[in-house]
């Protein structure tokens, strides 16, 4: 079993490395967005101040392997106007250890079993 779950990801890690190196030879620049659903927005205090995370629920097309990710929101202005329920485009990055909301907009919801733009 264990010699499987290391071939896949050893499989997972080339096939996202060739994925980065085919955009970097395309010169791509086009943002690449995912789509969600807003399943809550919470506020977090610690010790370093209060926080501000957004779960959303993705869709199964996204190939991203939760259902739904928490993802850290450093702008609270990206979610003006985003209530929960709402149907979204998002960008996200791996920053300070942690998902972080880099964009976000209110979409138009996808209909199961039809094309989504």
């Amino acid at each position: 079993m264990l010699r499987g779950v290391w071939f896949l990801a050893a499989w997972a890690m080339i096939g996202a490395g060739t994925a980065t190196a085919q955009a970097a030879d395309q010169g791509a620049t086009e943002a690449v967005y995912t789509r969600a659903r807003v399943v809550s927005v919470d506020r977090e205090s610690g010790s370093s101040g209060e926080r501000l995370f957004v779960r959303l629920k993705l869709l199964p097309r996204a190939k991203i392997p939760f259902a739904t990710q928490t993802f850290r929101v450093v702008d609270a202005s990206l979610l003006a106007g985003i209530s929960e329920g709402a149907w979204v485009r998002f960008q996200a990055r791996r920053m300070d250890g942690e998902n972080t909301l880099t964009a976000i907009h209110i979409a138009d919801e996808c209909k199961r079993f039809e094309p989504c733009n």
